[in-house]
């Protein structure tokens, strides 16, 4: 499975609004093509673009010392542009 789950905070509405692009945590070995093949069959739209980045995990400190104890896992993160008249609900199947 290549899309884990769509991103929605206010920062990815924004830029749904204002640009047609939308976010996805998606699998870390997943290609370019791959994400585009799974938005296009799953939404049924036409991806324009798709850019991808590796959000590092952040630290885990432990309260009582200060200390670092772990990571959080890495992800990785894909914002697909759709082409002119293409839209994605993602809350259609609640």
């Amino acid at each position: 499975m290549v899309l884990k789950k769509p991103l929605i905070t206010e920062k990815m509405t924004g830029l749904t609004e204002k640009r047609q692009q939308y976010g996805f945590v998606v699998d870390p070995k997943a290609t370019k093509d791959e994400i585009r093949k799974a938005v296009e069959d799953f939404y049924n739209v036409q991806v324009d673009r798709v850019n991808t980045m590796i959000a590092r995990g952040k630290a885990r400190k432990n309260r009582r010392s200060g200390q670092i104890s772990g990571y959080n896992k890495a992800v990785k993160k894909a914002i697909v542009t759709l082409k002119e008249g293409s839209t994605i609900d993602f809350y259609e199947n609640i």
